[in-house]
Formats: structure tokens, C-alpha cells, sequence
């Protein structure tokens, strides 16, 4: 995955206002190859809230979109059931997902996750290992997320930020409406207890 930084928006040399879909800027963005130019629409550089800075990755509907870095956790029981979280705000409330957030600056995804565990359900967890990466286009930005394993060490999960959460069996994961990210997380899942099976 390519990732460039903004290094600058102008506004287009030839305006634009009469274009079909709007007025243009030319963005400069800054990446492993070196410096490159592209013209964005004004509208989806709003849309997609981009500024000097601001990390992106092409997708492959040929737009550019921030790159968002999270971190979930298949929070496992004792008795081999997972955790489900139902979101309690935002564009996807009431969507099922695996617990976590955002990775911040200086953080590793281990260490994004305890945190967010902590501050989503008071709860502590233990990490027993990475299953997966999943990557999705929402319409807004690129998401790209670390999902790990992981069991409560301290504490009963405690609905801060979240509806609703459901401990799902392998034969019940696909009873609740994933968010779209978190449906690859599903798979991933499945086919580990597979594995895990032999």
C-alpha cells in the first residue's frame, strides 16, 4: 500500500468552476517515489476533510482517501465464544463490530488496543496474537485494521460507548449486521477455529 502526505492544495492554474463536477485544486502529495500532482475536486477534499498533512492512499475506485490505522480485538471466552460490540453513535449505529479504535501517533496497534479496551468496556485484555488485516474503502476514508486475539484479564466489560454486545459462537457469528471492515474480520475468524480444528 502506497501512503502519500499532502504537502500542499492550490488552487488549479485554469480554475475550474465550470467543470461538471465542481471547482478543482491541484494537490501535492509527498511519497516514497518522491513528489507527485493531482487534481481533486474541491468538494470531495472537503467531503473527505483533507488537509496540508494529511495522510492518503489511492483505492482502487481511483480516488484518493485518508488512511485511517485501528486495531481490534476477537475478545475470546473461556468457553470459546467472541465478543460482538453494537456501535451506539456515528453514520453505522446499531452495526455490530469487533471492539477498538484508532491507532495513535507513537503507538503500536498492541498498545492502541489495550488502551481502547480499556477506555471502550473498563476492561483490561491480554493479546495472544495477530489473525488478521483488514482493509476497506468507506466512503470517507481507507481503513486499515489490525485484528488480534485476545481474552479479558481484569475486569467485566462495562458499555461506555457501545449499545449492546453479544458473545457469538462460530455457528452464530453471522447472526448480527457486521460493519463492512469487521465482515473480512469474520472470515478470518472462521477460517482460524477451522485450522485450529485439525
Amino acid at each position: 500500500m502506497d501512503i502519500y502526505t499532502i504537502k500542499s492544495i492550490e488552487e488549479a492554474v485554469y480554475g475550474c468552476e465550470e467543470c461538471e463536477d465542481g471547482a478543482r485544486a491541484l494537490v501535492t502529495l509527498a511519497g516514497a517515489a518522491g513528489e507527485t500532482k493531482t487534481e481533486m475536486t474541491e468538494d470531495w477534499l472537503a467531503f473527505i476533510g483533507a488537509a496540508e498533512g494529511t495522510e492518503l492512499v489511492l483505492c482502487a475506485d481511483g480516488k484518493y482517501r485518508p488512511l485511517v490505522k485501528v486495531a481490534a480485538a476477537v475478545i475470546v471466552s473461556d468457553s470459546g465464544e467472541m465478543l460482538a460490540a453494537q456501535r451506539g453513535s456515528g453514520e453505522y449505529k446499531g452495526r455490530w463490530e469487533f471492539p477498538g479504535g484508532k491507532v495513535e501517533v507513537g503507538e503500536t496497534p498492541q498498545q492502541a488496543l489495550v488502551r481502547e479496551i480499556k477506555e471502550e468496556l473498563d476492561a483490561d485484555i491480554s493479546i495472544d496474537g495477530h489473525i488478521c488485516t483488514a482493509e476497506y474503502d468507506y466512503p470517507r476514508f481507507r481503513l486499515y485494521m489490525d485484528c488480534f486475539l485476545a481474552g479479558f484479564s481484569g475486569g467485566r466489560p462495562v458499555l461506555k460507548e457501545h449499545t449492546a454486545v453479544k458473545w457469538l459462537t462460530a455457528d452464530t457469528l453471522d447472526t448480527v449486521d457486521w460493519l463492512p471492515a469487521d465482515k473480512a474480520v469474520v472470515k478470518a475468524v472462521k477460517q482460524h477455529i477451522k485450522k485450529s480444528a485439525y
